[in-house]
């Protein structure tokens, strides 16, 4: 005799209609600032972004009764969507000028701003491109510094940058909600240190096995739904799963 499967608590990144998709529906804003002359690195933009989505979830705004807080719980409520759309000059300046934060890396700036309706985005954003946005890295970025953690990119899956941002910033996420209370307050206090590398095919095999969170994207846009693109390797969660 066949029967229904126990219920499962719904996740915000699995491809299947939940629960979550029948809520109303918001999207967290990134804008990554590319200028003609001197575009960011590739890798220093993921880690820019990845690191700008955990500084919203931890500003004071976006917390408690802060003014964003209402923002956040509806956008959490539903399904954990991220877009980053590219902006220079005029475009960039009137991104700033909206109720946001910027966090910066070695080359890369990042805007992120509190999550917006669906269909509800800022007029200044809303006209700003999303696709087809590209970067590069000017050659292979070096090893990550040992004891921070890597957010590592799958092998399999191509993707924009602007999409690889956004998934980089599901990743750090997941793993800012599985760090207990304390390894969440020392990595904040750090500044959120973190790396984003593509993983070698084995190495890729071992981690989606591992037990670490692993996002799979939903299949809005340019990939396949239930694709698996980022595995968060926090030192925290590695000893967590191996223990």
């Amino acid at each position: 005799m066949n029967s229904d499967p126990a219920p499962v608590p719904d996740s915000p990144f699995r491809s299947e209609p939940g629960l979550r998709d029948q809520a109303p529906q918001f999207v967290l804003p990134l804008v990554v600032r590319i200028e003609k002359t001197a575009p960011p690195a590739r890798t220093d933009a993921l880690q820019t972004a990845a690191r700008a989505v955990l500084v919203l979830l931890t500003d004071e705004r976006s917390l408690g009764d802060g003014e964003w807080a209402q923002a956040v719980r509806d956008w959490q409520d539903a399904r954990i969507r991220k877009v980053v759309r590219r902006a220079r000059g005029a475009e960039w300046r009137r991104a700033e000028a909206l109720p946001g934060i910027t966090v910066t890396g070695k080359s890369a700036e990042v805007r992120v701003f509190p999550p917006v309706p669906l269909d509800g985005w800022p007029k200044d954003l809303a006209k700003l491109q999303v696709s087809g946005t590209d970067l590069d890295d000017p050659g292979p970025p070096a090893a990550p510094d040992p004891g921070i953690p890597v957010l590592w990119m799958s092998p399999e899956v191509d993707m924009s940058a602007g999409k690889a941002m956004a998934q980089a910033g599901h990743g750090a996420q997941l793993a800012w909600w599985e760090l207990p209370d304390e390894e969440r307050t020392a990595w904040r206090d750090a500044g959120f240190p973190l790396a984003v590398r593509t993983a070698r095919p084995a190495h890729w095999r071992e981690l989606t096995a591992g037990g670490l969170p692993l996002v799979r994207d939903a299949g809005f846009t340019e990939i396949a739904p239930g694709s698996c693109t980022v595995v968060a390797d926090h030192p925290a969660l590695r000893s967590r799963h191996r223990g």
